[in-house]
């Protein structure tokens, strides 16, 4: 199985979860393998060089999918908007599209780095995206979905017990992606817990309105 994943602080709890049940060893060298940002693992996606990824919700349509995802059902941190001048994130073709269906200006900023610059500019206006859509629609966002085109059994199988409150990320990998991020451990600690991942009805409902408003995009 070509599993792509999104290299950001907001999988951590599912890939954490998903080393310690996949027992190849060649699939868990795949997984870290084929590594990067959103948009690139869209594109992978969609010319089926991989068989499943996290995929931007904005992508997923059409798509197979699982019902987890990740979500943000308040603020989320690590998709902001800094207002001015309109500048697109390259990272994620969603946050783009979210940011316009909003009607917000300003400079788009994604995962990590976006965490990053939300703590070192505490004074600040910045924008949260999701929070944005939670005030306007009263619905979480659904930033991205777990879809397959193969294999769909097994990652069903793989995925099916998978649950953030039993997640314990050791030490030894917060400590790697604090240095690698520039982000404290607490930080990354207390940013986990605005990330969700079941979809639900409330998500299904928020996932179909934006693919809605994004229709044509």
């Amino acid at each position: 199985m070509l599993f792509a994943k999104i290299d950001f602080i907001n999988l951590l709890p599912f890939h954490v979860y998903i080393k310690k049940h996949i027992k190849s060893n060649q699939i868990k060298a795949i997984i870290n393998y084929k590594k990067s940002y959103p948009a690139k693992i869209n594109k992978k996606f969609k010319k089926r060089k991989v068989d499943s990824a996290f995929i931007s919700s904005i992508a997923s349509r059409g798509e197979k999918r699982l019902d987890l995802g990740i979500i943000a059902r308040n603020d989320v941190q690590s998709v902001i908007l800094i207002p001015g001048e309109n500048q697109t994130d390259y990272q994620s073709e969603t946050s783009n599209a979210l940011a316009k269906i909003l009607k917000l200006k300003g400079k788009v900023l994604i995962g990590d780095k976006a965490l990053k610059y939300f703590h070192e500019h505490p004074d600040e206006e910045i924008i949260d995206l999701a929070l944005e859509w939670k005030k306007k629609f009263n619905l979480p966002f659904v930033f991205a979905t777990l879809c397959y085109c193969k294999n769909g059994n097994y990652l069903k199988k793989l995925a099916k017990n998978f649950n953030k409150k039993k997640i314990k990320i050791p030490q030894y990998i917060l400590n790697q992606y604090s240095k690698r991020s520039g982000i404290s451990n607490k930080n990354i600690v207390e940013y986990l817990k605005k990330i969700d991942y079941d979809i639900k009805e409330k998500e299904k409902k928020a996932l179909k309105k934006f693919l809605t408003m994004t229709k044509g995009l």
